[in-house]
């Protein structure tokens, strides 16, 4: 349903803007509005589908790298968008197609990433290889949403079953699709000709992927006859009032600059205005910081419930998150109350101005700070939300639950500084106004090898809320590959700064066979960066090393086996409802792996068994120390660089009896350390 499309050039958009975008839009509207109908089957959704990706397109394109098509990178917005404004508050289904109703009904049912797959390989008609990156899943996993996507709407759609052979079922989509090697196929197409419950699966699951692949009722789905007026009006309109806002600035600024220019240029002049002005007025230590580089925006804003007061200190915003600096006030106890993002707070308005393909990151309280011992009723802390998608908005902040912090080191412990059940509730609201600032990039284009292992560095982005370090890993079938990298500190200019171990990494969009992700670290205040180290502390490794091994029910256990070094004992298997079995190895000491990666088979080993796990382990820091997880001094946070050794797995394996017949371990995982430093001239 998305054709082959002519591409635009970058020159083209910087000569003509975001009117360019509107006409390459323009021209492919009609496979654009059929792909958006089948998330949202709403004129007015349709509307706002195609306005927020328009302007994200825009905005977007001096990022678009050309080892990707561009009309598989705009297709990978839209559907970004689909799937947002699907979740939205639904709205009343447009009167067209009201008979094709029951299949729409039917996929909106399915999970996230089962309904992109099924919409844009079979309704969209796009290759499984592009669909597969739009999803930013690999070809064997889109090809899993496929199935279970196509099972699941035929049932609902009629109740229908599929009482098939497992072993053939894989072989659906490739055989309708036609991509089957030609004994595979002659190996089928005998045991369809023979088994009926196959022919029934087949047919049925044909029926389905019919009633969508390239379906000419929605090749026929009317564009409104203004539809993308309506969306041009509404680009003009927010330019306007954008040039507006930016001319009222202006003015404003040039009224203060006439009164202040003299006291105010001597300060920068000096470069101690800054410096000395928040050092003598602003008690809050973190937001200082930014204020004294003229990296945030001073606030005053301030509301009570029940006796407690929350002021809204400032905010800083830049493309990759707003910090909300804050105070709160107990006037009745001394008690201190701190608030989180993920509960209690809500932004209001968030769906209309902020990005949802980040997350927050955490920031826990500061309880050492100077300015958080003064006084036992009143706290400082931040809050970390989404960046803004456009540079300038104001927030509808609700707080409507904080917490109260530990009184004693005992309980603080116990409850990571937090009182248990120690919330209160109260309706504090504010309009918090924020403007991003801008991050200043620099590409990098290294690339060191961890045990053999090739690893991208990309960028340093210097954020006025972080550094950070974008980086790439390669995809794809390896023996062994690297699944995360712990780093150490970031040195900037002989400067160093620390890595946001818990909550400073993010998954990017893969891009060419590599996966991309960031690594975020405290903010950079210096000069010009010119030279950069790199430091990696050590890295998550997975190892395909297979083994099956036979159980012998017969026999009495434990029975052990020899893999990666190790004997690993099989304890017990208790046949029951569930079917319990428990391998253990508790010998850690020079112990190659951390985790094994299994699976069981029972008597029919192409039926899979539903399979539960729990698992016991201990906690090695780097000098080989074991720590009890259990103890009531157990501190994770200062072991160093901690490893995870599950010592016993027990497996829980659904229905009645189940009995299993071999055990089956695909890998391992291994964390290895590292003293590895990349050092990068940037002049």
């Amino acid at each position: 349903m998305v054709p082959e499309m002519e591409s635009i050039t970058i020159a083209t958009i910087q000569e003509k803007g975001i009117d360019s975008v509107v006409d390459w839009f323009d021209r492919h509207k009609q496979s654009f509005y059929a792909l958006g109908w089948f998330y949202l089957q709403n004129q007015q959704q349709m509307e706002e589908l195609f306005y927020r990706s328009i302007l994200k397109v825009h905005k977007e394109l001096p990022r678009y790298k050309r080892d990707t098509s561009f009309e598989l990178w705009v297709t990978s917005i839209f559907i970004d968008n689909c799937r947002e404004l699907s979740q939205d508050e639904v709205l009343q289904a447009s009167e067209d197609f009201k008979s094709h109703q029951d299949l729409f009904k039917a996929l909106d049912q399915l999970e996230d990433d089962e309904k992109g797959a099924m919409i844009l390989t079979y309704g969209a008609g796009i290759f499984q290889e592009e669909a597969a990156q739009i999803l930013r899943v690999s070809s064997d996993k889109l090809k899993e949403l496929m199935f279970s996507g196509v099972m699941s709407v035929r049932k609902q759609l009629d109740g229908s079953t599929y009482n098939g052979c497992n072993e053939y079922q894989n072989n659906y989509i490739d055989y309708l699709e036609k991509t089957m090697k030609r004994p595979e196929k002659i190996e089928f197409e005998m045991h369809i000709y023979n088994c009926r419950e196959c022919q029934e699966d087949l047919a049925a699951f044909q029926d389905v992927t019919i009633m969508l692949n390239n379906a000419e009722w929605m090749n026929d789905l009317p564009v409104p006859e203004h539809f993308i007026e309506n969306i041009k009006d509404r680009l003009t309109e927010k330019e306007r009032a954008s040039q507006q806002k930016i001319k009222k600035r202006k003015n404003v600024a040039l009224i203060i600059a006439s009164v202040f220019a003299f006291v105010i240029g001597i300060g920068f002049f000096t470069g101690a205005f800054a410096n000395v002005y928040y050092g003598w007025t602003e008690e809050d230590e973190q937001l200082r910081t930014f204020l004294q580089t003229d990296l945030g925006q001073r606030l005053n804003l301030e509301a009570e419930s029940d006796g407690v007061k929350i002021k809204i200190n400032g905010v800083v915003a830049d493309d990759y998150q707003t910090l909300v600096f804050y105070k709160i006030e107990d006037t009745n106890e001394d008690k201190q109350y701190v608030m989180f993002s993920e509960d209690g707070v809500f932004i209001e308005n968030e769906s209309e101005l902020m990005k949802h393909d980040t997350y927050p990151r955490h920031y826990p309280p500061d309880l050492k700070a100077e300015m958080n011992k003064k006084e036992k009723n009143v706290f400082y802390g931040v809050i970390g939300l989404r960046p803004l998608e456009d540079n300038s908005g104001i927030l509808k902040l609700n707080i409507e639950r904080i917490q109260e912090l530990a009184l004693d080191d005992q309980e603080a412990r116990w409850g990571f500084g937090y009182r248990s059940n120690g919330f209160k509730t109260g309706d504090w609201k504010f309009e918090v106004p924020v403007t991003k600032q801008p991050s200043i990039v620099y590409e990098l284009n290294e690339q060191a090898k961890i045990e053999g292992i090739p690893v991208r560095l990309d960028k340093l982005i210097m954020a006025p809320t972080a550094t950070i370090l974008e980086y790439g890993l390669p995809m794809g079938e390896m023996e062994k590959r690297i699944d995360r990298i712990q780093f150490g500190n970031l040195e900037v200019n002989n400067v160093k700064m620390k890595p946001d171990q818990f909550s400073g990494y993010n998954y990017l969009q893969p891009e060419a066979n590599w996966h991309k992700y960031q690594m975020y670290y405290d903010p950079f205040y210096g000069e010009k960066p010119k030279d950069i180290a790199v430091q990696f502390q050590s890295a998550y490794f997975s190892f395909d090393e297979k083994k099956s091994i036979d159980l012998d029910l017969n026999e009495s256990f434990p029975q052990t086996f020899e893999y990666a070094g190790s004997t690993i004992s099989i304890d017990k298997v208790e046949i029951g409802q569930p079917t319990i079995l428990v391998i253990s190895n508790h010998e850690v000491e020079n112990r190659e792996f951390e985790r094994l990666h299994l699976n069981v088979a029972g008597e029919d080993e192409y039926e899979p068994i539903s399979m539960g796990m729990d698992s016991e382990g201990v906690i090695v820091d780097k000098n080989g120390v074991q720590y009890d997880m259990n103890s009531p001094t157990f501190d994770y946070e200062k072991i160093e660089q901690p490893r995870h050794f599950i010592t016993v797995d027990t497996l829980m394996l659904d229905g009645n009896k189940t009995i299993p017949k071999r055990l089956d371990i695909y890998g391992y995982s291994s964390m290895k350390y590292l003293d590895d430093v990349v050092k990068i001239s940037l002049d």
